[in-house]
């Protein structure tokens, strides 16, 4: 599966109105989102820093001991520093909604048919509409790009176009007579610019392509951002808001 990356809290946290809006505190609702992950055996990341993260799946919730246990594959070799590392975070998805919370007291539990790796429950989970809920398309006066590096290409630089945006990641236009581009990989350094206001840097991984009609001329690339700074977030954030303002009062003009 692909990795799913947790979505950067603070610099979430740090844009108006915080993080309320995604929180979850209340018992009753944790245990339910909790339950339709294990219910729906749902894929898993579990993160531990830059470059460790371990697949699971939810194997049992106990609210009443205070535990939770993911089935992992004992032979990972990203577990020890799973281990060893003070902050991890589960991250996954529920639908169209992105679930996710901290994990601690971790302890690998091995049996005979699995591998338990065995935490204590989330006091608090945060939930995060997929990035196609918020997205956004720039207005057509606006040329916004995004230049980047080919996955396979070294050398190969490229303008591309933005087709959308939202907090999460952007979707962009290949043309067809560039090579295509490897899924799974990650675009270091990426110089999005969306407006003469809204120019900044983050990584991004190429998380989907798609097919579009035949008078566009190339393929859609789903890209997730990783690794936005806080001034990035609240910049792409004031774009977002503006974007969907002006597209209402067009539509009433």
């Amino acid at each position: 599966m692909f990795e799913t990356l947790p979505m950067p809290l603070d610099a979430l946290g740090a844009a108006p109105g915080g993080l309320d809006e995604f929180r979850v505190t209340a018992p009753g609702e944790i245990a339910t989102l909790l339950r339709r992950l294990y219910d729906g055996n749902a894929e898993l990341n579990l993160h531990a820093g830059e470059g460790v993260s371990v697949a699971a799946t939810v194997w049992t919730t106990d609210a009443g001991r205070g535990s939770i246990g993911f089935s992992v594959d004992a032979a990972d070799p990203a577990l020890n520093a799973l281990l060893e590392s003070d902050e991890v975070v589960a991250v996954g998805y529920l639908d169209s909604v992105k679930v996710q919370f901290d994990l601690s007291r971790l302890m690998l539990v091995r049996g005979a048919r699995a591998c338990v790796l065995s935490a204590g429950y989330p006091r608090e989970v945060f939930r995060f509409q997929r990035r196609s809920a918020y997205r956004v398309r720039p207005l057509l006066r606006g040329q916004p790009v995004a230049r980047v590096r080919h996955t396979d290409i070294a050398e190969m630089q490229l303008a591309l176009r933005v087709l959308d945006v939202s907090i999460g990641g952007c979707a962009l236009l290949l043309p067809e007579d560039v090579p295509p581009m490897q899924v799974g990989g990650l675009i270091n350094q990426v110089e999005i610019e969306l407006d003469a206001d809204t120019r900044f840097h983050v990584d991004l991984r190429l998380q989907h392509v798609t097919s579009l009609n035949t008078d566009a001329n190339g393929v859609r690339l789903g890209c997730e951002f990783v690794r936005v700074d806080p001034a990035a977030q609240r910049a792409l954030q004031r774009f977002i808001d503006q974007t969907q303002k002006r597209g209402k009062l067009l539509s009433l003009g």
